[in-house]
């Protein structure tokens, strides 16, 4: 639903200084993923590996991305994502099927040296495995970055920690985050200022930007429940693609006619195999825990030392490099923290 829904609604360029001091919950898988499809090797179209041949690509993405970032001031939560609603399971299936027939094409790119190829399919050859998600979690421990499980979707989650007044924003480039009622969603959270072009080894300019519900709402003349309806109807996680020959205008369109889930559904062909009520409910009320602490907690330098550097064989130079960085903004926040007890 992200890129199609993506061109009707209002969004607002921001500047990581706007952070400053703000607590922002990512959505990991999602960054996670970006990792795995832009840091690769693009002769081979694989993620960067160590001698043993595990994939350390989300890895460097995590360490050198968050440093950045709390090096802005901006403190960090990651939410990852638990049990998947039973009614995904397709879309699971159908993104499997899509990276076999991408992983095909990319055998005969490289067979024929077909560079351009390469950079396309490799991307669509990307997946996450639990193997990941344990470094990934171990780094976080590590840095002292609080993580979250979520039982259920992770942007869920942020979503509601979002609307509890728990974080500022959630950070995801999916915009049905929005869907789950969201307030404010932040695209594009990088200190490097651009993105990947996708399918193409091409880096273009870009800028934090926000996506504030409540101006969405305003612009589109829509409820939140509406917001839901629209986002069935162009495709979510849970029914890709949507409808048939319905593209956001005249989705919009039919949703302010109808303006209720059972009108539109009845409108229309449905030929999904999951009911729409169900998607629609879950959208409303997915299941969130509340038992987790966003404690920020002291760096164990000897236990990123062993991960980064003697398990995932990373520069010494560049980890250590990123490590004093890391001191410094802990330093950083216990003059911040002493200057305001000294005030009181």
């Amino acid at each position: 639903m992200g890129i199609k829904i993506g061109k009707i609604i209002p969004k607002k360029e921001i500047t990581l200084q706007e952070l400053k001091g703000k607590t922002v919950a990512i959505d990991a898988f999602n960054i996670i993923y970006q990792f795995l499809t832009t840091i690769k090797d693009w002769e081979t179209g694989e993620p960067f590996k160590n001698s043993k041949g595990n994939v350390t690509s989300h890895i460097s993405g995590l360490f050198y991305r968050s440093i950045n970032l709390m090096n802005e001031g901006i403190n960090l939560v990651y939410v990852f994502d638990g049990k998947k609603p039973d009614f995904k399971s397709k879309t699971t299936e159908m993104r499997k099927e899509t990276k076999i027939a991408a992983k095909e094409k990319l055998n005969i790119a490289l067979k024929e040296n077909d560079k351009e190829g390469i950079k396309r399919y490799a991307q669509a050859t990307s997946y996450i495995t639990s193997e990941m998600i344990k470094d990934a979690k171990e780094l976080l421990d590590a840095m002292g970055i609080p993580y979250v499980q979520a039982p259920s979707e992770g942007e869920a989650q942020a979503s509601v920690m979002t609307r509890n007044g728990t974080v500022y924003a959630t950070v995801s480039q999916d915009i049905d985050t929005m869907l789950f009622g969201c307030p404010r969603l932040i695209r594009n959270l990088s200190t490097t200022q651009k993105k990947k072009v996708p399918g193409r080894n091409i880096w273009i300019k870009t800028s934090p930007e926000i996506i504030t519900l409540a101006d969405v709402l305003n612009e589109l003349e829509l409820t939140q429940d509406q917001i839901i309806v629209l986002g069935i109807l162009v495709g979510t996680d849970f029914n890709p693609g949507g409808i048939l020959g319905l593209g956001p205008k005249k989705a919009l369109k039919l949703v302010k006619e109808k303006k209720t889930l059972e009108a539109t559904i009845n409108s229309v062909e449905w030929n999904t195999e999951v009911n729409a009520k169900d998607i629609f409910d879950f959208f409303k009320s997915p299941p969130v825990t509340d038992d987790y602490s966003l404690e920020q907690r002291k760096p164990d330098i000897d236990k990123i030392h062993k991960l980064l550097i003697g398990k995932h064989e990373f520069a010494i130079e560049r980890v250590d490099n990123s490590l004093k960085k890391l001191e410094n903004i802990k330093k950083k926040k216990q003059q911040s923290s002493l200057f305001q007890w000294k005030q009181k």
